[in-house]
């Protein structure tokens, strides 16, 4: 039950429309606004901007990048009780430095509430665990890049895989995920069977100042019941296609688990690197035989 908690934890205005099939992609209609539609007849590729959708690494590199970028993180925890009253907290601000491919953390604060730490002072909370896996280091860390060719791949043993699969989840949305029980492939949102129970949306937006193409995959109301991603939005930048923002929305019920996240991810551009600035995080997720967990928190990175 481990891996399934592993999976499902982390889980970043429309104007009159028109549509035309892009049947290379869905075998179905996508919804395009005015501007989109005078930008295609112009000779925009529309086909080649929605395989750049399936194939993003701009937003996997941003998180990478971090390995190798000197910041300082504001960390805030929120563990809920069943009421929504808060019953453990961690509030910290942590600085990274990163020189000569290493990296160090120092605590720079840090103030908890209820059971947050165990008496060993081990995380409590399944998702505080995995907060401190991907956003805290202990000692000194090196041989760390950015590259991101080759790099998302299953190693040996349980927890490695289920560390890809959560990569998967949070940095591939839309792509076949194996191995998370009783869901298939619901989570393919490109595959035929699956892209039947959504609408897609191509639209022009302005995001905090920036020229964007907005990409929308939304459950049909027929299959809001049977589909993972209840929403997921992604901002790319018009100049370069760089993810400026993504927004996620999954839900899924079995007798063995359920889960029901929502999460927001904005980015920033630093030094020529594209980087997380701030995320936000809403879950409320059970496994069987374990706790139930509601947890939100938020995380925004000052570059150094």
């Amino acid at each position: 039950m481990r891996s399934a908690w592993l999976i499902v934890l982390m889980l970043i205005c429309c104007t009159a429309q028109a549509q035309q099939k892009d049947s290379s992609i869905f075998n179905l209609p996508l919804k395009m606004d005015e501007v989109v539609v005078k930008a295609v007849r112009g000779g925009w590729d529309v086909k080649g901007f929605i395989s750049r959708v399936k194939t993003d690494t701009t937003f996997y590199k941003a998180f990478r990048s971090l390995r190798v970028t000197s910041y300082t993180s504001i960390n805030d925890i929120k563990v809920l009780n069943d009421k929504g009253g808060v019953k453990a907290s961690l509030y910290s601000k942590t600085k990274q430095t990163a020189a000569n491919g290493c990296r160090t953390m120092q605590v720079l604060e840090e103030k908890t509430t209820g059971d947050f730490y165990t008496r060993k002072r081990e995380y409590r909370y399944y998702t505080a665990e995995l907060y401190a896996y991907l956003f805290f280091t202990k000692g000194k860390e090196c041989g760390e890049t950015d590259i991101v060719a080759g790099s998302m791949k299953a190693g040996k043993g349980t927890i490695e895989k289920n560390k890809y699969r959560l990569k998967q989840l949070i940095f591939n949305p839309g792509s076949k995920v194996a191995g998370v029980p009783l869901m298939g492939d619901k989570a393919a949102i490109f595959e035929p069977d699956v892209a039947k129970m959504y609408d897609f949306k191509l639209l022009s937006e302005m995001h905090d100042g920036v020229e964007c193409y907005v990409f929308k995959a939304i459950p049909k109301k027929e299959y809001a019941d049977d589909v993972v991603y209840n929403e997921l939005t992604t901002w790319f930048r018009k100049t370069d296609y760089a993810i400026v923002a993504r927004d996620y929305s999954l839900s899924y019920k079995t007798l063995v688990y359920d889960f029901d996240v929502r999460m927001k991810v904005r980015t920033m551009q630093v030094n020529g690197k594209l980087l997380p600035q701030h995320i936000a995080y809403d879950g409320n997720w059970h496994v069987f035989s374990k706790k139930r967990e509601r947890v939100r928190f938020t995380t925004t990175i000052i570059p150094n």
